[in-house]
């Protein structure tokens, strides 16, 4: 059993200390939104009390202390996605963002009537419409690449997807809804055997497992901070140099030119010319704090007891009557997914709460995956690493309430 003090870390969670319905909380939602340490707290508290100021544009001593603390951040995103540069290393709103800046930025420009964006059928929405709506506008194809019945995808014929037309490959690493982890590093390789740029969405990947962005050789990286134990409203984009050098702004505004006119702006160097306006300085420092603690603690170690929770509920719930687990894939991540015969998912999530236990309900932005399993939603449970065998327990407690509730 992997060794990490788990009380220890659950002192660092405030949220975790409270009582819903008179049990205690059980959060069971991390792969909507995680729980913030208190070190990451008092990080953005910090700057707020002692250094709110602009960054880049003020000579002033807090304007200088701003601007180090934000691009110490940049620094150590950089660092923990193992890229080249800083100047990779975009701040954007988050994993959707992202993508939308690149759907905009790069593949707009070179995207023509009869091209192919391709996705795969697990994607979560935001991996799906921003393509879409870029299709619509110009003609394109949308391609999907199948999935199989245990929710992982069906590479039998990938192959034959790439092709001459394929402008994009953008597919996630983890499922928000299965927890299902794709193999990205193959599929790549695979692209770029073709000349196939390739978009990864790590936003469900980066809580639970080491990133390297030079060992997937992926050209664009994206993933969002407040499922990392960071603030909402703050993630990054990494992007190869060459190509974010040759892509245009997505927005306009301040601090993202050197000089202005009527008749020409000169717009900033990498990575200032993408961040248009006075940035989520906060959440950005917020950012970096996260990762320092989840390297505090260690990632291998984060997925290796991740991997002992899941395998644990898992193998309970697998031991119920009426339970269907959705997402049965060899390689999965922290996500255990499920419907129980006869309940909707949205009666299951409300009886959980009053029990204290905080699972998500719905279609989990990926309806397609829904439709394909033939079912309106799941209930999905999703941990983190200081969640505990006993709110698993609560977990498979809350299914029995369930169940003699609706028998």
């Amino acid at each position: 059993m992997t060794k990490l003090n788990i009380q220890a870390i659950r002192r660092d969670f405030p949220t975790l200390h409270q009582e819903i319905y008179g049990f205690p909380l059980a959060y069971l939602d991390n792969a909507a939104t995680s729980q913030k340490p208190v070190q990451v707290i008092d990080a953005v508290a910090d700057f707020y009390r002692e250094d709110n100021a602009n960054v880049h544009r003020g000579v002033h001593q807090l304007s200088q202390r701003a601007t180090d603390s934000y691009e110490g951040a940049r620094a150590k995103v950089c660092r923990f996605l193992n890229a080249d540069s800083d100047e990779e290393i975009v701040f954007v709103r988050g994993a959707t963002e992202a993508i939308n800046l690149v759907a905009h930025s790069f593949v707009r420009p070179m995207l023509k009537a009869g091209d192919e964006v391709l996705i795969s059928h697990i994607e979560h929405h935001a991996n799906i419409v921003p393509w879409q709506m870029l299709c619509d506008q110009v003609g394109a194809k949308l391609v999907v690449i199948p999935m199989t019945e245990s929710g992982e995808l069906d590479l039998s014929g990938f192959d034959d997807l790439l092709t001459s037309k394929t402008k994009i490959m953008a597919v996630g690493q983890v499922s928000n809804a299965l927890g299902t982890v794709n193999p990205v590093k193959m599929m790549t390789e695979k692209a770029h055997a073709k000349g196939i740029p390739v978009l990864i969405d790590g936003a469900q990947a980066v809580p639970h497992m080491p990133a390297d962005v030079k060992d997937l050789d992926c050209d664009f990286y994206v993933f969002s901070g407040h499922k990392m134990f960071a603030p909402t409203g703050i993630g990054a984009l990494y992007g190869k140099q060459a190509l974010l050098d040759e892509m245009a702004p997505w927005q306009g505004g301040g601090d993202m030119i050197l000089s202005v006119s009527f008749e020409k702006t000169q717009y900033n160097a990498l990575p200032y010319k993408f961040e248009a306006g006075t940035p989520n300085i906060s959440g950005a420092i917020g950012l970096g704090a996260a990762i320092d603690y989840m390297q505090s603690i260690g990632i291998e170690a984060i997925a290796s007891y991740e991997h002992e929770l899941l395998s644990y509920a898992t193998e309970r719930v697998n031991k119920l009557d009426g339970i269907r687990v959705i997402g049965t894939a060899e390689h999965k991540a922290s996500v255990l997914s499920f419907v129980i015969e006869g309940v909707h998912p949205h009666d299951v999530g409300t009886i959980f709460d009053q029990q204290g236990v905080a699972i998500r309900a719905g279609h989990h932005c990926a309806q397609p995956v829904m439709q394909f399993f033939g079912i309106p939603a799941t209930a999905r449970a999703s941990f983190a690493f200081y969640n505990t065998m006993e709110e698993v327990d609560a977990l498979v407690d809350s299914i029995s309430k369930v169940q003699e509730l609706f028998a």
